[in-house]
């Protein structure tokens, strides 16, 4: 004969006891906020401004917190070969929820394992959107100088203090 290993008074009291629900999920959700198109083409508008007031021609790229493109905006004259480096640039931003030119400063620290890093770009002129020291996306700049870029592109992101 089998002999339970808790006596039978003990075995009734667990099954008599109420069962601890977890709290309903939404409960257990976390609230964020997300970039919506009306602020990033505020941004961008903001560093395209920017740009002028230096007289230089960039390409304006603004992504989501996962990197996706919401906003692209290029200058008259700025070459084709800033299109997909200011996405790029706003892309690292997001996806490593640091500006770019973070990894461009390691990497001329003689740090080269940022170049193994996938999808990034170490370039000055990506900088992460924060609200409230959260990350809701990325802007991303290019067609002048990688030091000019980042200015412009930190003149978009200055909107959100």
């Amino acid at each position: 004969m089998l002999r339970p290993s808790l006596p039978l008074a003990a075995l009734l009291l667990i099954a008599a006891m109420p069962t601890l629900a977890a709290p309903p999920l939404k409960t257990q959700l976390t609230q964020r906020t997300v970039l919506n198109l009306a602020a990033a083409e505020q941004i961008a508008a903001a560093a395209a401004a920017k740009a002028r007031e230096q007289n230089l021609t960039v390409s304006i790229a603004i992504v989501d917190e996962a990197g996706r493109l919401m906003h692209f905006q290029r200058m008259d004259g700025t070459p084709n070969s800033s299109v997909e480096v200011a996405i790029g640039k706003a892309v690292h931003a997001a996806d490593y929820r640091r500006d770019s030119g973070f990894h461009q400063k390691l990497l001329e620290g003689g740090n080269n394992v940022v170049l193994a890093l996938p999808h990034s770009l170490p370039i000055e002129g990506g900088v992460r959107l924060l609200l409230d020291g959260q990350v809701i996306g990325g802007i991303g700049v290019s067609g002048a100088q990688a030091a000019q870029d980042g200015q412009i592109a930190q003149a978009g992101a200055d909107l959100l203090k």
